[in-house]
């Protein structure tokens, strides 16, 4: 008995997000939207740090990070290699720049994946 209503609930449960997955269909193609665009519009209220995590990656997968980033770099060995000579603070194979970018990315990988 406690099974067979524990499966009843289950049912329901699947039979009401069913329900309002076709609502949401329904709506985004009679306003011709995208159907992720739709489903954000009707989710109920984000958490803070779901809205962070959604900037972030907005941000580090932007084409003005990668160029920003991609300029940081080359100044970066520009002025280890050309500038400073032999006093640079971080020659030749650039151990500290490996490791800031690896800590870039331990920290960036988590929150884009948060994101989707």
């Amino acid at each position: 008995m406690k099974n067979k209503k524990y499966v009843l609930d289950l049912l329901k449960s699947e039979n009401e997000q069913l329900r309002k997955m076709h609502e949401i269909i329904e709506k985004a193609l009679a306003e011709e939207t995208l159907i992720t665009t739709t489903i954000q519009d009707t989710e109920e209220e984000r958490s803070y740090g779901e809205k962070l995590s959604d900037k972030v990656a907005q941000f580090g997968g932007s084409w003005k990070f990668i160029i920003i980033f991609g300029v940081i770099l080359m100044l970066w060995i520009l002025y280890n290699t050309q500038v400073m000579h032999n006093k640079s603070f971080d020659p030749y194979p650039y151990i500290l720049l490996n490791l800031i970018l690896s800590c870039i990315a331990a920290i960036q990988a988590p929150i884009i994946m948060m994101s989707q």
